[in-house]
């Protein structure tokens, strides 16, 4: 982070040091809050967990150089001795924002928040330093610990801002205030915490109220035109508002799209200043929101549509198991997108895995292997047996639904929507997912694998590539 010393960070945090023989000592390693991330010049961060407690680990980060630990106690070594840890944190991640001069971009949404903000970066970093938030480090704890991670070349910082309440996300732009603000959509995911979409449009719109009045240097809501609960946010704000999406209405939008030979979207970029083609590397239509979302950001930071077509049609997925595609040798086709899953999301995935399947020269079978989505609330039978019906109206080859009572409201969606005999089973657990495929996958085959992160199903994935390495694949398929 931003050199400070320990004397500094103690003033910003309302802290006491405690046995710090020199107080000038700067922090000039990064801030981090796992022991086995420590390097010289780090400072430590010693949060108490259900199982972990950081302040037991204060004598070793210090014996692998950390300079000090922010503690809620004394732990006879170099330490910041706050009330508070993580509100210390908060503190001092504000703190070291407001000295950045960087350009703070925020985006929140139901669906899609870890993929945009990784393309939004990948187009910025082109242009200046950028840093952003790794996977979905998107909390009270994550999101400053992002912030902190950013240096005095810093350009661009993006931070993903998830919400499980009203009030969540207007707390982290409290820490990190941004200038441009981006909500993705509105949907169901966690909907039996919020208890409907409008509360979540509620959550989702603390994002546009944080930001600064337009005018020069001023705040920029970019907003869906194609999600009337996130249009609507554009009276929630005194930032300028700007549209993304397929509307004719939007300032930024894509047009001609469609999908290549190998089910990855292509489409015409339309910006205010001009257009360019793109065609992504990610797969499945429902990127194209994604990229068109980070396309907006870039616009207002300067790069023109060609700077963003070309560095969008060159982004790679970065944050694990989110469509993650890989062939193995025997030509099975894996698709790991288990890091989580909402109806938004899975309806996603199954129009892309029918897109991959029907791009096979060699007219592979599509298998669906989902696991239950969570957080739905009262909302959870009726969703569960819809992703199941429209497996089958899309005409997925094989749906494996793994799990307990949700997974078998996929499988009786599937049921009553005439998927019958061997197009759809029911499975109790991964393993018996794992067992069912190595007996039945052939060459050419697409397998899907995605639920909600709680279940683990990505050890399925994990699994079938195992395989593959080992030569069990080629086995199985013969």
């Amino acid at each position: 982070m931003i050199a400070l010393s320990l004397a500094e960070i103690a003033t910003v945090v309302g802290g006491q040091t405690h046995d710090i023989p020199d107080p000038s000592v700067r922090v000039t390693g990064p801030v981090v809050r796992d022991s086995r991330e420590v390097v010289p010049g780090s400072l430590f961060v010693a949060l108490a967990g259900e199982r972990v407690d950081g302040h037991d680990f204060a004598a070793d980060v210090v014996a692998a150089g950390a300079v000090a630990v922010l503690a809620a106690r004394p732990v006879g070594v170099p330490a910041i001795v706050v009330d508070d840890v993580q509100t210390a944190l908060g503190a001092l991640a504000r703190a070291v924002v407001e000295r950045l001069g960087a350009t703070l971009v925020a985006l929140t949404g139901s669906a899609g928040k870890t993929s945009t903000k990784d393309l939004i970066a990948q187009v910025l970093r082109r242009r200046a330093p950028t840093v952003f938030t790794p996977g979905s480090f998107n909390n009270e704890i994550g999101l400053p610990l992002t912030a902190l991670s950013a240096t005095d070349e810093t350009r661009y910082l993006v931070l993903e801002m998830g919400a499980r309440g009203i009030g969540h996300i207007r707390y982290l732009t409290g820490l990190t205030p941004p200038r441009i603000g981006l909500v993705l959509n509105v949907g169901t995911a966690h909907i039996g915490e919020f208890g409907g979409r409008e509360q979540i449009a509620e959550a989702k719109g603390e994002l546009v109220e944080s930001l600064p009045p337009q005018g020069e240097n001023g705040g920029v809501a970019i907003l869906n035109a194609d999600d009337p609960l996130v249009r609507a946010m554009a009276t929630r704000t005194k930032a300028r508002v700007v549209l993304f999406g397929e509307s004719g209405e939007a300032d930024v939008r894509a047009e001609n799209v469609r999908l290549t030979g190998t089910g990855q979207p292509a489409f015409s970029l339309h910006t205010p200043s001009g257009y360019a083609d793109v065609t992504l590397r990610l797969y499945g239509e429902h990127h194209v929101s994604n990229a068109l979302a980070a396309a907006a950001v870039a616009h207002e930071l300067g790069m023109s549509a060609s700077e963003i077509a070309l560095a969008l049609s060159e982004a790679d997925t970065l944050s694990r198991w989110r469509m993650e595609v890989t062939e193995r040798r025997d030509g099975v086709t894996v698709v790991n997108d288990a890091y989580n899953a909402n109806p938004e999301s899975m309806r996603a995935a199954l129009r892309a895995l029918v897109a991959m399947g029907g791009a096979r020269e060699r007219g592979g079978r599509t298998w669906a292997v989902l696991g239950p989505m969570a957080e739905l609330g009262d909302e959870a039978l009726a969703e569960h047996d819809a992703v199941g019906r429209l497996a089958v109206r899309l005409n997925v080859s094989k749906l494996v639904a793994v799990g307990g009572r949700e997974a078998a409201w996929l499988r009786m969606g599937a049921y009553n929507e005439g998927s019958w005999g061997e197009e759809s089973v029911h499975v109790s657990d991964a393993q018996a997912a794992i067992d069912l495929l190595r007996s039945e996958l052939r060459p050419g085959d697409v397998v899907l694998v995605k639920a909600s992160r709680s279940i683990g199903l990505e050890r399925v994935a994990m699994a079938l590539l195992d395989a593959d390495a080992t030569g069990e694949g080629e086995v199985a398929a013969r």
